[in-house]
């Protein structure tokens, strides 16, 4: 059986490449999705790929993975900091997450140092930019080597 991984985009980030590329970096969402869709493919999975400025989706695309049983790595953007939907969706699903953030939140605006998926993440990787996403997909990677033996 083909495991799908999730990775979900919360707001703005649609704009990377543009945005604050002081604090974003360069790299777009397409060349994250590009790095991360070759790596899946040498691993024989699926990955399915989403970003959205709303709230409601994000928390359809968190219970779909929940209840599928796949792992996500999210990134929730501003919805991080504001959002008692989206960890009522990755509670109430028993989701498997892990939170990535590019930039440090922690050397940032102090509204941003609190992260309510933070609490029910299996693990979190903030600050590298682009590569967190791979780190957190070698992470899964090994999980699944883990329940496979």
């Amino acid at each position: 059986m083909t495991k799908t991984i999730h990775v979900l985009n919360g707001p703005n980030l649609n704009l990377l490449g543009s945005r604050e590329p002081e604090t974003y970096g360069t790299q777009t969402l397409a060349d994250i999705e590009a790095k991360l869709a070759a790596i899946c493919k040498t691993h024989g999975v699926a990955l399915q790929f989403r970003q959205s400025n709303h709230e409601g989706e994000l928390v359809t695309w968190i219970q779909e993975a929940g209840k599928a049983g796949d792992p996500i790595i999210i990134n929730a953007g501003a919805y991080s900091h504001t959002s008692i939907a989206l960890i009522d969706a990755i509670k109430g699903t028993n989701a498997k997450v892990i939170e990535v953030h590019l930039s440090n939140i922690h050397a940032r605006e102090s509204y941003r140092h609190h992260s309510f998926i933070s609490g029910a993440a299996r693990g979190i990787i903030m600050g590298l930019g682009a590569l967190g996403y791979e780190l957190a997909l070698t992470a899964i990677f090994a999980d699944m080597a883990k329940s496979e033996s």
